[in-house]
């Protein structure tokens, strides 16, 4: 009789064969068969149908495939010798925009002999005239990306945990039937099964890596302690054991141990587990008593007293993966080629570089994993929290209660509600175990929104009078749209911390839970969330740089697309600003695009809008704070007195500015990639662009601002006859960060009909603009706007080293000044002046003409260094382009007093310019 595992090799194989023979009698296509008709097919190339029938297409199918074949083929772009791998990307589009896929996507991979980042590279470039690849497929091969990167973080930090767990061979012989290979193989297909039937969003990483874990401590149980390393054997050990019986002696040194005790009565292994993982181990035990539970209950494995038999539960996987249609995870048992991520120079990789001195050599720091990245991410924002509480502080209750309406009894019922909504919505987009998973981050969210709001009234407390104070906070926190929206805020922050994505270059990864999914949950109003976002990041120091680069991604996003949807507030908001006075009135005004946009505004002044002026000055009219103009709800007390007509919306004006800034970012960025040769175009289109965003607003609606840049860009170039074409604009934009292909795919052109940015310009745009388009190209053409003035980020970042734009390895970093420091002993950089003592450059020079220094920049310490580019300092102290000699400080001090002068000078009319501004504004 063979032995057992020779016994489960081969079961293993007849499974799969039988699983293969499914699949092949049962490839989803009408035609059972799924026989080409030789007949039909006869004009297209033999390969190409030998590959169709290995992967048991069906005609049609084929036929697109060889359409889309052909119009790749006229592009003239192939590689020699990649025919075949063309033609699996064909197929693949053919199958997904069909929906009749017959073959998984690793059955293509291993067809066409490619790795999954090869397929998309491949894929992304038959897309050669933009309309190859559907919105469709691209949610496809988004889908299959992200679960892909999910795997092999959680395969690779499965490898490296087993290696901490398991011994190669014991210590100790002794008579075992299994052996850790065998656990292993076992154990990460059991979870890939586990992670199949309970997980709904797969391409959650948290929430896998626990499910992991969960699975790694019922196998560590189930295990033989002689195959145990360390801190695993010992917890095993100490577990109590039954009373032993005659058969129970009989079994000993087996494989057969007691059933895995509840998580409740030992957690141990579990302990031992999440402590070598820096995880937390509440937050496992909830996924193991909520979601791995019940699935061991459902498999028959809950009483297992031993490993259980890898073959039934591979064929149950065998079931979901060939039901959807993707990748084959047990691959990365055997290091499949199909499965190994692509290759990286780490010598190419980027390194923040740190601060060293002249003898240190800089030692290059490996890159954390995605799963070390995203438990530390975990763990900083519960540091930050362990502190708060989920309930009103002291001081908090203090400003409830000195309201004119007390707001505690509705702040607690729709904290109340808003719960309820959160975990019932994310169990259903994660796993229906997953509701107590859902309440604790919504209890995350909770402490953060409590913090973050008081720290908000406590701000208007310092800044306003007391009687002033007490409207303002009256009205606020009496405010339901502003309660709503800090608290989808706060989840945003927990929600994104638990999603962060390493693998898109530090992103949150695109999942169910996204943003703005928070937004639905709540049924909140994008340009009601778009009011807090500011004030949140300003009165929470602990939000790392990466988060706030998240919520001004969020804003973004309200501003490009999501506040222009038909439903939004800002449509109506828009609407009253027209009719006000009788007369077409903008939101906000070119004239102010070139005046530096102030960040002093707060929650109050949104959410209480329209006042324009700050609360300080509030005391003039009445000593009273107008009713809302935003919809918004307000104490019934004093909603008598309506607002003037000459007051506007600062939410909305607010709003506007920050719109043109980030047009005209984009634009700008875009020009740079298409217009180098012919500048004066850039201000041309911003004209035409920021007229349609002022007065022709309705052509935002369902619509992205992106679409009415590129569509302003093509019409100057096509009235000023330069050759610029969709196709170039379109290749160009998906250059640019943040962008997305359904943004030039799929515009709306009619209610319920969509099309291309290019039908979009011609039956929308063009029609609509025709006339102030046509005036361009006149000898009178209208008047250019001024262009924005692009502030910097509003928000305080750590004082990390910036990349220089367009670098390659170039970094600046704030400059650290003692804290006593005189003109005399501060070294003065200045064309033409002396740079002090040379012997500091010779050191420098001296430091960097060494060829025996080398740059270690990666781990592959066997590859020869890159060469430092030489860089040498004048160390006589004149400029390259003055060989005269230094004047003496008399010349500084001369130098010195004109640029204080210049420097006073630029900013009296800085100053001028914005108290005239703020005239304008109070006329």
């Amino acid at each position: 009789m063979p032995p057992k595992s020779q016994r489960r090799t081969a079961a293993a194989a007849t499974a799969v064969q039988e699983m293969e023979d499914k699949r092949t009698n049962n490839g989803g296509s009408p035609n059972k068969s799924n026989e080409l008709t030789a007949e039909r097919h006869k004009d297209k190339e033999s390969d190409f149908l030998t590959l169709c029938r290995k992967l048991k297409v069906t005609d049609e199918v084929c036929d697109r495939a060889w359409r889309i074949w052909e119009t790749v083929l006229a592009s003239g772009d192939i590689v020699p010798d990649t025919n075949v791998k063309h033609w699996g990307v064909c197929l693949f589009i053919a199958g997904t925009d069909l929906n009749t896929m017959t073959f998984t996507f690793s059955e293509l991979q291993k067809n066409i002999n490619v790795n999954v980042a090869y397929f998309f590279n491949l894929l992304k470039k038959t897309d050669v005239n933009m309309d190859i690849v559907s919105t469709k497929v691209n949610t496809a091969v988004s889908r299959l990306e992200n679960k892909y990167d999910v795997h092999l973080a959680l395969y690779q930090r499965f490898e490296r945990t087993c290696t901490k767990i398991y011994m190669e061979a014991p210590d100790v012989q002794e008579n075992l039937d299994t052996d850790s290979k065998s656990i292993i193989r076992s154990c990460w297909i059991l979870f890939l099964l586990a992670k199949g039937k309970v997980l709904q969003m797969e391409d959650d990483l948290v929430i896998s890596f626990q499910l992991l874990l969960c699975v790694l401590e019922y196998f560590i149980k189930l295990s033989p302690p002689a195959l145990l390393k360390g801190p695993f054997k010992a917890a095993v050990n100490g577990l109590n054991q039954p009373t032993q019986t005659r058969t129970s002696r009989r079994n000993q040194g087996r494989n057969a141990r007691p059933a895995p005790k509840p998580a409740e009565t030992d957690l141990r292994v579990m302990e031992a587990l999440c402590k070598e993982n820096e995880c937390n181990v509440d937050e496992v035990k909830n996924v193991y008593l909520t979601s791995f539970m019940p699935f061991l209950d459902s498999s028959g494995l809950s009483g297992s007293q031993g490993i259980p038999e890898v073959e039934v539960f591979s064929k149950q996987y065998e079931e979901l993966y060939l039901k959807n249609k993707d990748i084959d995870a047990r691959l990365f048992l055997d290091n499949d080629e199909t499965l190994q991520p692509a290759k990286i120079d780490m010598l190419e990789l980027e390194r923040t570089p740190r601060k060293n001195h002249f003898e240190e050599e800089i030692v290059g720091i490996p890159p954390q994993t995605p799963v070390r990245a995203a438990m530390n991410s975990i763990q900083q924002l519960k540091v930050i929290l362990n502190s708060a509480s989920d309930k009103p502080s002291e001081n908090l209750k203090r400003y409830f209660s000195n309201c004119t309406v007390n707001p505690s009894e509705d702040v607690a019922q729709r904290v109340e509600c808003l719960g309820r909504a959160f975990s019932d919505r994310f169990a259903l987009a994660v796993g229906q175990g997953c509701t107590e998973i859902g309440s604790q981050r919504f209890t995350l969210g909770i402490r953060l929104y409590y913090r973050v709001m008081e720290s908000m009234v406590k701000s208007e407390e310092e800044r306003l009078s007391v009687q002033n104070f007490r409207q303002v906070s009256s009205k606020l926190l009496n405010n339901n749209a502003f309660h709503t929206s800090l608290l989808a805020c706060a989840l945003e922050v927990v929600t994104a911390t638990y999603g962060w994505s390493p693998f898109k270059s530090g992103s949150t990864s695109e999942t169910d839970l996204s943003f703005p999914w928070i937004l639905d949950v709540f049924e909140l109003r994008a340009f009601d969330f778009y009011k807090v976002i500011e004030s949140f990041i300003k009165v929470e120091p602990s939000l790392k740089r990466d988060m706030i680069k998240h919520l001004e991604r969020c804003e973004h996003r309200i501003m490009e697309s999501i506040a222009w949807r038909s439903d939004s507030a800002l449509f109506e908001l828009l609407k009253q600003s027209k009719e006000q006075e009788g007369h077409v009135d903008h939101a906000e005004p070119p004239s102010t695009l070139n005046l530096p946009l102030q960040h002093n505004h707060t929650a109050a002044d949104l959410y209480l809008s329209p006042v324009r002026s700050s609360w300080k000055k509030a005391s003039s009219i009445n000593g009273s704070v107008p009713q809302t103009a935003d919809n918004q709800t307000a104490p019934s007390a004093q909603s008598q007195q309506p607002p003037p007509k000459t007051q506007k919306s600062t939410s909305l004006s607010l709003f506007y500015k920050k719109v043109y800034r980030l047009a005209y970012m984009r634009l700008d960025m875009l020009c740079s990639h298409l217009l180098k040769g012919q500048p004066e175009l850039e201000p041309i289109i911003w004209t035409l662009f920021q007229h349609t965003l002022q007065n022709e607003y309705e052509l935002m609606r369902d619509r992205h601002l992106d679409q009415i840049m590129m569509s302003a860009m093509y019409a100057i170039c096509k009235v000023k006859n330069v050759d610029l074409r969709f196709k170039t604009i379109v290749t160009a934009y998906k250059n640019l960060p943040n962008t997305n292909q359904e943004t030039f795919k799929r515009v709306l052109i009619r209610e319920g009909q969509y099309d291309s940015i290019i039908v979009f310009y011609n039956l929308v745009f063009m029609q609509k603009l025709k006339t102030n388009i046509l005036q361009y190209a006149s000898t009178r053409p209208p008047t250019l706007s001024p262009i924005p003035h692009i502030p910097c980020s509003p928000y305080k970042f750590p004082n990390s080293p910036l990349k220089v734009p367009g670098s390659n390895n170039i970094y600046i970093s704030p400059m650290m000044s003692p804290t006593k420091m005189t003109p005399r002993t501060r070294i003065l950089v200045s064309i033409g002046e002396s740079f002090g003592s040379s012997e500091k450059f010779h050191k420098i020079n001296q430091m960097v003409s060494s060829s025996e220094r080398t740059l270690k920049r990666g781990l592959d310490m066997s590859s020869a260094p890159k060469p430092l580019k030489r860089l040498r300092f004048d160390t006589e102290g004149q400029d390259e382009a003055d060989s005269s000699k230094p004047t003496g400080e008399s010349k500084f001090q001369q130098k010195l007093a004109e640029m204080t002068s210049t420097r006073t000078r630029m900013q009296e009319q800085k100053l001028k310019d914005v108290a005239d501004a703020l005239k304008r504004d109070e006329k």
